[in-house]
């Protein structure tokens, strides 16, 4: 499970360091992608297939469908961590996150983000509103059956 948040320091050459505690994690292979924001997701094999099945059985003549196809698939690229941790990310999607520097790795249980520090800190600003928090997840129900 993937959990907590890491800042890493990233050299020229886009190769990011995965801390040592998540890299058995990615012993199977894992994918990257461009996320819902302006942020990466890095998935491991297993849950990327998972999510894989599900979006390649969306009806395809739905444009939405189309559209999260486009996003998910046509930037996914395999990421290979070598012996020291390291997995070099496509420039694209360095671009496309703003992460020429630094990189902030935030654990979300089935997969990591992938911020730049400046955007991640705008996050955490959002989340530490929390009369906006109380508003935002009252409809979600958390309770334990």
């Amino acid at each position: 499970m993937y959990l907590g948040t890491y800042q890493i320091i990233s050299g020229k050459d886009r190769q990011l360091v995965i801390p040592e505690l998540l890299r058995g994690l990615f012993s199977e292979g894992a994918y990257v992608t461009r996320g819902f924001e302006q942020n990466l997701l890095i998935m491991s094999d297993r849950f990327f297939r998972e999510i894989y099945e599900r979006v390649v059985s969306l009806n395809i003549a739905d444009p939405l469908a189309r559209l999260l196809l486009r996003l998910i698939l046509g930037n996914a690229s395999m990421l290979e961590l070598d012996r020291s941790g390291k997995v070099s990310i496509p420039q694209e999607l360095i671009s496309f996150a703003n992460l020429e520097n630094g990189i902030t790795l935030v654990g979300q249980g089935d997969y990591l983000e992938v911020w730049s520090p400046v955007n991640w800190e705008k996050q955490t600003t959002n989340l530490m509103d929390s009369e906006a928090n109380s508003e935002r997840f009252a409809q979600i129900d958390l309770a334990l059956h």
